[in-house]
């Protein structure tokens, strides 16, 4: 990792970015590292566009908001049209592309298009585990944070009797991610 890594997931409200974004959060925090977490919601409370914005660095956050992201997660077509010019030259753009079929051009050095909701469903039988899936896709794929952090942080944020599957969901990110990586 650089000195700092400043992560936006994005996609609709009800997709679980901003647990997901406490999840990260954690990890980097558990790792060691420095970490603020923050999440902007739509006008509406499920449906509209949402984000969850961390940052994790090895030295003092001074301000809890991202410009450009480093790595940009985009769930939705929605998510990805408002926030990929966020992106900062050369970042890594991963989309699900189960739910975003349409990137234009865009400042991504790496795009990793992966089929986020699908996995989900096909390896927990639930939809709702996608932002787990991300979660471990984006760690598999970025080393942002490790994966035993990354394993603890969700053990501690999910609701209990809900460990086994969103495990199995992390994993189900980190084993597509690296089939992926440059």
């Amino acid at each position: 990792m650089g000195d700092k890594w400043e992560v936006r997931l994005s996609g609709t409200g009800g997709q679980g970015l901003i647990l997901g974004g406490i999840i990260l959060a954690e990890a980097g925090i558990l790792d060691g590292y420095k970490a603020v977490q923050s999440q902007s919601y739509g006008p509406e409370a499920r449906g509209g566009a949402s984000k969850a914005e961390v940052i994790i660095s090895t030295r003092e956050i001074n301000y809890p908001k991202i410009g450009e992201a480093d790595i940009l997660l985009a769930m939705s077509q929605q998510a990805y049209d408002k926030y990929a010019t966020d992106l900062r030259e050369g970042g890594i753009l991963i989309i699900d592309s189960t739910l975003v079929t349409n990137i234009g051009a865009n400042k991504a050095a790496h795009i990793y298009r992966i089929p986020i909701t699908e996995i989900a469903k096909k390896e927990t039988g639930l939809g709702m585990t996608a932002n787990i899936v991300a979660l471990g896709a984006i760690v598999g794929v970025t080393k942002v944070v490790t994966e035993e952090a990354l394993k603890e942080a969700v053990l501690d944020r999910i609701p209990a009797g809900t460990e086994e599957i969103n495990l199995r969901a992390v994993q189900a990110g980190l084993t597509v991610s690296r089939t992926l990586v440059i």
